[in-house]
């Protein structure tokens, strides 16, 4: 899964206002790095302010209220986002997501 953040702070990433990372699970495991998969199966778009909510302060409700909003766009199979989530248990999909951000942008 590719996701791209707009909106990014130029101090968080170099001066670049958009971020790009992926999630990869073919290996079993999550791995987030920077940069993009060139076969993903779906990308996901948001701005910083929401990925920092979801992401960084594990608020559920903000992810629900801004997909409703359209601040998240989907494209691609959803049918394989649906099934990372029941893959892993979520307190540690946000955990592990929370923690590779804070990597990321720190």
């Amino acid at each position: 899964m590719n996701q791209v953040i707009t909106e990014v702070p130029e101090a968080v990433n170099g001066g670049e206002t958009v971020l790009k990372t992926y999630m990869d699970t073919s290996g079993g495991d999550v791995k987030m790095e920077l940069g993009e998969l060139e076969a993903a199966d779906l990308t996901v778009t948001t701005d910083y302010a929401t990925a920092y909510k979801l992401f960084v302060e594990q608020d559920q409700a903000a992810g629900m209220q801004a997909f409703m909003a359209g601040k998240i766009k989907v494209q691609g199979d959803m049918m394989k986002m649906m099934a990372m989530q029941t893959a892993m248990p979520q307190d540690e999909i946000a955990k592990t997501i929370a923690k590779e951000i804070k990597d990321i942008t720190s």
